[in-house]
């Protein structure tokens, strides 16, 4: 019990003192923080210069509130949560697996660190963007967690903060269906998780933004704010009621498995979801919905 204890204590401390070498500027190119704030504003900047929707206010409907969720979910969530339960939970999958006899050493496939950095990184940025995809059409396809994922789709006019709104229980599911296949082939490095880190925000932030990029063929690999956009369409097709277009980074896993769908160039749709009007607007009642639901 207490080496647990210890691991909660030390995950409260090494977060605290790596969130303040952050905004302090104490840390390398690898500084999430000040890395946020980057990628939004050169973000905003395009969707005031170059705006997809021209009658969209420059700071659109819940645009503070969405600034705010950016921060919470990454880094003031971590702090108060996410950062020791992690821990304490990889530390007791560890010690179920040492009592028969195993460990996450035995299931490694190969070692990771003997590879190029690119084809590294490369495989580090596939694993996690189908496992993202994956647990991404879990949320829409059982009740339980769509609850939870609402707080995403509760957007009603899109841009770039709106990516980073979510339910603080979708960063446990989703980093527990992370951990396993990310732990079997190990050895990733500090460099290979920042490079990636940046590369999907940015993404996730231009699918979200007020800004129409035409991608040319690529649009089969990378998603773009015209296929995101009909991810948040409060209309769905029949075929497709539980959702359509679940990429997160990459849109070749819904070419791929037949859950994409852009009918048309979907500027002016209407987003959100049915009832949409009666989900609670404050942070806090978008924290609790989840839990108010009725057996």
């Amino acid at each position: 019990m207490n080496k647990y204890l210890d691991i909660i204590k030390n995950s409260y401390l090494d977060y605290w003192n790596y969130l303040k070498q952050s905004i302090l500027w104490e840390l390398n190119w690898e500084n999430y923080f000040y890395g946020l704030i980057f990628i939004s504003l050169v973000v905003w900047s395009l969707e005031l210069i170059f705006p997809w929707r021209k009658n969209q206010p420059m700071f659109r409907k819940d645009f503070w509130q969405d600034a705010f969720y950016m921060f919470f979910n990454f880094f003031l969530l971590n702090l108060l949560l996410l950062i020791a339960l992690s821990n304490t939970a990889a530390a007791l999958f560890d010690d179920a697996l040492k009592i028969i006899g195993l460990s996450i050493a035995s299931f490694q496939l190969f070692d990771i660190n003997t590879f190029p950095f690119w084809i590294r990184t490369l495989t580090f940025f596939v694993i996690i963007d189908f496992v993202q995809w994956f647990t991404h059409t879990l949320l829409h396809k059982y009740n339980f967690l769509w609850n939870f994922h609402k707080v995403h789709h509760s957007i009603k006019e899109m841009g770039f903060a709106g990516h980073l709104r979510f339910h603080w229980m979708e960063s446990v599911i989703y980093k527990s269906l992370k951990y396993i296949p990310l732990a079997i082939i190990g050895g990733f490095t500090v460099t290979d998780i920042a490079f990636v880190h940046f590369f999907n925000i940015t993404i996730g932030h231009l699918n979200h933004a007020n800004i129409r990029l035409d991608y040319g063929i690529l649009k089969y690999v990378f998603n773009n704010p015209r296929m995101h956009i009909w991810h948040h369409a409060k209309e769905l097709p029949e075929a497709h009621k539980k959702g359509v277009n679940f990429g997160i980074s990459l849109s070749i896993w819904d070419y791929l498995f037949k859950t994409n769908y852009i009918p048309y160039d979907g500027r002016d749709i209407e987003i959100g979801f049915d009832g949409d009007e009666k989900f609670p607007k404050s942070f806090i009642g978008q924290e609790m919905y989840p839990l108010s639901r009725k057996k």
